[in-house]
């Protein structure tokens, strides 16, 4: 489990710090970027929030609060506590066109930063649990890297970017956005803005 917990924070420390990062779209308090490397495509939210970055990171940890805000969550319930830092969930989304609801069995490690220049992190990944065998009412899918990450911008806002490199139980979600024609990742990105602030 520490292993588990360890790995997953580096993998979303390590895409974050991925050299290469393209620009695809900039609203007013969000921009979109992508990053290609061989078949694996990986995409980052930049959200400006007019909040403290430790508030934002008590919200963003929570992921039980996630259906406020992201209308792909379906239900979402802790499976496991396995420390203060660590939750194992249970995750339905939404059937995309012609398929069975997804489901998702997440590890989320959080970490507090431990110098001020670095940022907040929340960590997701998949994991296997025993306990919770994949059921045939759902498409169990998996998430290998996705998480946040805060950077304070002062006592009163910050920068919160979101990860996720894009497995083919995530593209369905995504697949209409990075063609155009969709909105879903912006319209998510300024819900999370809206619960946040």
């Amino acid at each position: 489990q520490a292993y588990l917990s360890y790995s997953n924070i580096a993998a979303l420390t390590h895409l974050a710090r991925k050299p290469g990062w393209d620009i695809t779209k900039t609203l007013d308090n969000v921009k979109i970027w992508t990053h290609e490397e061989g078949a694996v495509l990986s995409f980052k939210v930049e959200m400006q929030v007019k909040v403290p970055s430790h508030v934002a990171f008590s919200l963003l940890s929570d992921f039980r609060l996630r259906q406020r805000w992201d209308r792909h969550f379906l239900t979402c319930e802790v499976l496991q506590a396995v420390s203060e830092e660590e939750k194992i969930y249970h995750v339905t989304a939404l059937p995309t066109t012609g398929h069975k609801p997804r489901d998702f069995v997440l590890l989320v490690s959080q970490r507090q930063p431990c110098r001020p220049p670095e940022p907040y992190t929340v960590a997701v990944r998949s994991v296997t649990l025993r306990a919770v065998p994949p059921s045939p009412e759902f498409c169990r899918s998996e998430i290998l890297c996705a998480g946040f990450q805060i950077h304070s911008n002062g006592s009163s806002s910050c920068t919160v970017c979101y990860f996720n490199q894009v497995t083919s139980g995530v593209m369905p979600y995504l697949a209409a956005n990075l063609t155009g024609s969709s909105k879903s990742i912006e319209d998510t990105a300024l819900e999370c803005i809206k619960f946040l602030e």
